[in-house]
């Protein structure tokens, strides 16, 4: 009995001395012959779960959690851990939540779980609390991955008023740029300052990483994060030719980080766009290879999801196109939208016009409604069925017809087929809806301005004076408004016009500021005879392609070419409606690869050159 005491307790200060130089697969055989004196011993059996966590062998460690459940009171930490690094990541937030008391080592992984399970606003609140209770050397990795769940919470319009970080570490200095670019909105201004802080980052990194004596290829592969993030700022700035370079130089330097090879591909992809196919295929394999879908944000992973698609469309892989779509619905709900216009632009492209507006119509319902109906026009528009387009604009409700790009959809598509007076129509049920409702002083300004320019060139000049005068009345000091409605009254109402000419600014207010030097220099100045070269008289000088006689030649390839609808009348978001800037090309609408995907983004505590520091598991 005294001889199996001494043996256990040479054997445990054997193992102790193992635990502390980290020589864990010789601890693994010491806790191994103390559990074949003494089986189920707590202590032993805990080292050797330790060990296997240090040696990365998850499955092992939580076989032994398992198989012993007294040991878990004492383990919850380990087995949590053990899930977390085997990704299943939700039966590790199980355990986690239900610790009383959680020790920091046991918050920090939690943080880091709710990380993963892009719990941003929960982990932000985390981190905050584990910040302000710790003061030890992982200051630097805590604050790090704090900015980088900031960076989440840009990106999702959070309102959380997050702070103001240090920039003192390349890091640091990353992941302030990613937050940048994640909440822009497009504002270029503030693209050039992420870009900015990117190139600084790059700089510091490579400083950095010389002083610690880390090697050429430890060096680029942190550079190639950053390089990779600048790539997307760039073209987010539209500077294509720089962030391809860019992307390119970081694939073949072929970086272990699946997840950053994923996301350059998927971004040449989307450069390429239907130029370069077999290029784009190549790299979609890369973007879409096994065991990203642990690696990516869900972000990242639906972008290329449907870049996928849009792969497929342009690759002419019509049974492909169709089940990566489906795919894409069923597991992103919603990319429904993207995902079945893909489908019906698809089978338009195979002479199945019909079966597209019937798969668009299935879900066109609620908040969808509206974009399915105008794709459904879209595509008959770019088979030439006008007529069947025309019925599911007039099948709007009155609100929705009466929106600016559509009037003027509408308005073109009846002028197209001759008939003014349905054009006419549309334009004063639209008028009247907004004088009716008062919704929008801004569309009915603009329905105005349409119906003004829509009756003047039909030379219905008491109908456009009719106009005129309500845009004038909402602005007094239009000068352009007021000269168009004299010219109007002076064809039939010569004394009006002669009266309201008298608000037309003198000759001397115009000319005041006008530069002489420069009016004398100017083209015009030269005489008539240029002018001829460059303006061809017709009757009424209008353009050439609205004249009586015009014939245009008919082409396939760009048949609605000739129908010119009224102008000025959508701006902004309405101008995808509105058919005067809509594309002619067959099929349409054509689908886009959605906007890049960012780098793996924010960086959290991934740092691979750096002192050594005690790894995380558990205690001896």
């Amino acid at each position: 009995m005294a001889s199996k005491e001494n043996n256990l307790s040479s054997l445990y200060a054997e193992l102790y001395k193992q635990g502390q130089n980290q020589e864990y697969e010789r601890a693994l055989k010491t806790a191994n012959r103390i559990l074949s004196l003494s089986q189920e011993d707590e202590s032993a059996l805990h080292c050797k779960v330790v060990s296997f966590i240090q040696l990365s062998k998850f499955n092992e460690a939580l076989q032994i959690i398992n198989k012993y459940p007294k040991l878990l009171p004492k383990l919850e930490f380990e087995k949590a851990y053990c899930l977390y690094r085997l990704n299943q990541v939700s039966e590790a937030y199980k355990i986690i939540e239900n610790i009383q008391n959680p020790s920091l080592k046991i918050k920090e992984l939690k943080a880091q779980i709710l990380y993963r399970l892009e719990m941003y606003e929960d982990c932000f609140a985390m981190y905050r609390e584990i910040i302000k209770n710790s003061n030890d050397e992982y200051e630097d990795e805590r604050e790090t991955n704090l900015a980088a769940v900031c960076v989440h919470l840009a990106m999702s319009d959070s309102n959380i008023d997050t702070p103001v970080l240090r920039e003192d570490t390349y890091e640091l200095m990353y992941n302030s740029a990613c937050q940048i670019i994640g909440s822009i909105n497009g504002d270029k201004t503030n693209l050039t300052k992420a870009e900015k802080k990117l190139r600084t980052a790059e700089k510091t990194c490579k400083d950095s990483l010389e002083d610690d004596g880390a090697t050429e290829e430890e060096i680029e592969d942190e550079l190639a994060i950053i390089r990779v993030q600048l790539g997307y700022c760039l073209q987010l700035q539209g500077r294509e030719k720089e962030a391809q370079a860019l992307y390119i130089a970081a694939l073949k330097k072929r970086p272990d980080d699946i997840s950053l090879v994923a996301v350059a591909s998927n971004n040449v992809v989307t450069l390429n766009k239907d130029q370069n196919v077999f290029d784009s295929k190549k790299r979609m394999k890369s973007a879409t290879q096994d065991g990203l879908e642990h690696k990516l944000t869900s972000k990242q992973r639906k972008s290329i999801a449907y870049n996928q698609c849009v792969l497929a469309y342009y690759t002419n892989q019509g049974e492909q196109c169709q089940s990566l779509c489906k795919n894409l619905i069923k597991e992103y709900p919603d990319m429904l939208i993207n995902g079945v216009t893909v489908q019906a632009v698809q089978l338009a492209r195979e002479g199945k016009s019909k079966e597209a507006v019937k798969l668009l119509d299935q879900y066109a319902k609620g908040e969808n409604y509206l974009p399915i109906k105008l794709a459904c026009v879209q595509l008959l528009l770019g088979n030439e069925e006008k007529e069947d387009a025309i019925k599911v604009l007039e099948g709007l409700n009155e609100t929705e017809k009466s929106l600016p790009g559509i009037v003027s959809t509408l308005v073109t598509l009846h002028m197209a087929n001759n008939d003014r007076a349905k054009a006419s129509a549309v334009l004063k049920n639209a008028v009247n809806y907004y004088k009716k409702n008062k919704e929008s002083t801004g569309s009915l300004g603009k329905l105005w301005r349409q119906a003004a320019d829509f009756h003047l060139r039909g030379g219905e000049v008491t109908v456009a004076a009719a106009s005129l005068e309500e845009l004038l009345a909402a602005n007094p000091s239009d000068t352009k408004t007021l000269a168009q409605l004299i010219a109007a009254y002076a064809q039939f109402n010569p004394t009006k016009a002669q009266a309201l000419s008298k608000r037309l600014p003198s000759i001397s207010d115009l000319t005041e500021l006008a530069d002489v030097d420069a009016l004398e220099s100017s083209n015009w100045i030269i005489g008539m005879k240029v002018v001829k070269k460059k303006v061809e008289p017709s009757p009424g000088w209008l353009p050439r392609h609205e004249r009586s006689g015009f014939r245009k030649k008919r082409d396939r390839r760009n048949r609605d070419a000739a129908m010119k609808g009224t102008q000025g009348a959508a701006t902004g978001a309405s101008d995808q409606f509105d058919i005067t800037k809509m594309s002619t090309s067959k099929p349409s609408p054509n689908p886009r690869q959605t906007p890049t995907v960012e780098t793996s983004g924010p960086r959290q505590q991934q740092r691979k050159v750096q002192q050594k520091k005690k790894k995380k598991g558990g205690k001896w």
